[in-house]
């Protein structure tokens, strides 16, 4: 008998029924979906709560630096043992107005730290600046005459950086002795009031200008309207005025050291070597070689006032959106010192 079987004839084992797939009940269905709706809106929550922190943080932080801004929670002046003896610095940078280094508002209170630490030998104002506010200088001046009568032991000197021009020589004048560098730019001691004319231009366009007013002057200086005789010599009194002012601080800070010239009063400028001859300066100098050599304090403390990123955020949020508008009108009417 054979051994060998035939492949063909061995009967195929049938395969073993596989266990069916329960469908998916309507059920299962709904609850997948509302698992998914409830994980999307956890995590957007959690999302939301991250951004509220974060903002909430933000916000914190900001208030906490205004406050800390507003009450001037800084060591510059408050501990004179700490600082010793020293050469108190105040930098004047920019025009000579409402806002920024230049205003009253900022180097008053620079001046009044400055004077008052008991560490501070001498006091020196870093400027730097073509002019501006005839106000604004007026009251820094002012307040630098009081100060040196206050504290009449401690002397207040200016130093001029590339330029010293009119509101900035305002200013100038008022200090015991200005030094300069041979370069720098020193004088233009005069007063302007400047702005634009469009009434030609409205005549050619056909464009008619309607301006009710109470009172026959209200429209002084409109740029839309003709600018008339009696207006032009009422603007000229009041410049020839507040430049008369401007003539007496020089002379009254300058004295003797002055040597006056029928141009020193005219608005020229002229240089720091030139200004020294005239007696518009005094020597040549930079805040270092002051303070090592004239005071004899090198150790410099800076007096500053500057503006955080807390003001100039808080600025941000309560200027009003017509402010910028308003105050070109005004200020091309305003007597300049530039």
């Amino acid at each position: 008998m054979s051994d060998n079987i035939d492949p063909s004839s061995t009967p195929t084992p049938t395969p073993a029924p596989q266990p069916a797939k329960p469908a998916v009940s309507a059920s299962n269905w709904e609850r997948e979906v509302l698992e998914k709706l409830v994980f999307a809106t956890l995590k957007e929550q959690k999302a939301a709560r991250r951004w509220g922190i974060f903002f909430k943080a933000v916000t914190l932080l900001v208030i906490v630096f205004a406050l800390s801004a507003y009450f001037d929670f800084s060591w510059t002046g408050s501990d004179s043992e700490t600082l010793g003896r020293h050469t108190a610095l105040i930098e004047v940078e920019g025009a000579i107005e409402s806002e920024g280094s230049g205003s009253a508002a900022v180097v008053i209170p620079a001046l009044n730290k400055a004077f008052s630490d008991t560490g501070s030998v001498a006091v020196v104002l870093h400027i730097n600046s073509p002019g501006g506010s005839p106000v604004q200088a007026g009251m820094i001046v002012d307040e630098m005459v009081r100060l040196r009568k206050g504290y009449p032991g401690k002397p207040l000197y200016v130093v001029v950086d590339e330029i010293c021009a009119s509101g900035c020589y305002y200013i100038a004048a008022g200090a015991d002795r200005i030094y300069v560098n041979k370069a720098s730019i020193i004088g233009s001691i005069g007063v302007l009031m400047d702005g634009f004319g469009f009434t030609g231009a409205m005549e050619k366009l056909g464009v008619e200008r309607r301006l009710l007013t109470a009172g026959e002057n209200k429209g002084f200086m409109d740029p839309f309207s003709p600018l008339t005789e009696k207006h032009k010599q009422h603007a000229q009194v009041m410049l020839n005025e507040i430049h008369e002012q401007f003539i007496q601080v020089v002379r009254s800070g300058r004295g003797k050291r002055l040597k006056e010239t029928p141009e020193m009063f005219s608005g020229l400028f002229w240089t720091g070597a030139k200004s020294i001859d005239m007696g518009l300066a005094d020597a040549y100098g930079t805040v270092d070689t002051v303070a090592r050599d004239v005071i004899k304090a090198e150790d410099i403390v800076d007096y500053t006032q500057h503006e955080g990123l807390p003001e100039r955020v808080l600025k941000k949020f309560g200027a009003a959106m017509g402010a910028g508008a308003m105050k070109s009108a005004v200020d091309t009417v305003r007597p300049s010192l530039h």
